[in-house]
């Protein structure tokens, strides 16, 4: 169900997304966190980075997120529970769930929308597949069908750097779309597709001088931000293998 929406436009020759999600473990992989932020999404939410993407779209702003290795493997509603309760600590209205494709990991990310919806608090997930791609799927894959049921607010398909958007918020591209798939975040969608939004990037520096980013901003943008801090960590990890991105 379409509550309302801000619909994308163009992109529909790209084949990114179009392979059905692989089916995940029981395990959540996960790489961070974080119980309250203003920048992925309505008002002050926690937000979960999954790690492991099959999407992989060029110039996505989480290349590191893309393998599964590296990743934190925990059971799924051990951490809802936890993460419910650090949410409300935090005073946060809902969750967003991203990475990563959230999607990929559907049955186990599904327990921790769930428990979130729950707890009377809303659900935001980023995919690179499309709407219409997840529904057909669903039909054959119950964590799909559960994770769609338990979202409030969906950002759907792949991330194209040849169509930016900067009129709207939270997504990177013109072809995607922003949707209220139930009332809950209605009013916030309508105003989007009419009056568009702000992007807005969060900067946390730890006690130990280490540097996380969240939220979104082009490359350029970035890198100005940034440019007195030193390397970002996953550059030099990329660096000592040998790699570049």
């Amino acid at each position: 169900m379409i509550v309302t929406q801000s619909l994308g436009v163009g992109g529909e020759g790209s084949l990114l997304g179009t392979t059905p999600p692989p089916r995940g473990g029981a395990a959540l992989q996960w790489s961070r966190f974080v119980p309250a932020t203003a920048a992925e999404g309505p008002g002050l939410r926690a937000a979960v980075w999954v790690q492991g993407c099959s999407v992989r779209c060029p110039g996505c702003f989480n290349p590191h997120m893309w393998a599964e290795r590296g990743a934190l493997l925990d059971d799924p509603a051990d951490l809802a529970s936890r993460w419910v309760e650090d949410a409300r600590a935090a005073g946060a209205e809902g969750v967003t769930l991203l990475g990563g494709e959230p999607f990929d990991q559907a049955d186990a990310l599904a327990t921790v929308a769930e428990a979130f919806r729950d707890a009377g608090l809303g659900v935001m997930a980023f995919s690179g597949y499309t709407l219409d791609r997840l529904q057909a799927w669903a039909a054959e894959r119950d964590g799909v069908a559960r994770l769609l049921a338990a979202t409030d607010l969906l950002c759907d398909g792949p991330y194209l750097a040849d169509l930016p958007d900067t009129r709207r918020p939270w997504i990177g591209s013109q072809n995607q779309s922003i949707r209220s798939l139930t009332p809950r975040y209605a009013a916030e969608v309508d105003r989007i597709a009419r009056d568009g939004g702000r992007d807005a990037l969060e900067v946390r520096i730890s006690a130990d001088g280490a540097v996380a980013v969240n939220g979104w901003a082009t490359d350029a943008a970035l890198a100005d931000l940034l440019d007195d801090l030193g390397v970002r960590g996953d550059r030099v990890a990329s660096i000592r293998k040998g790699t570049s991105r």
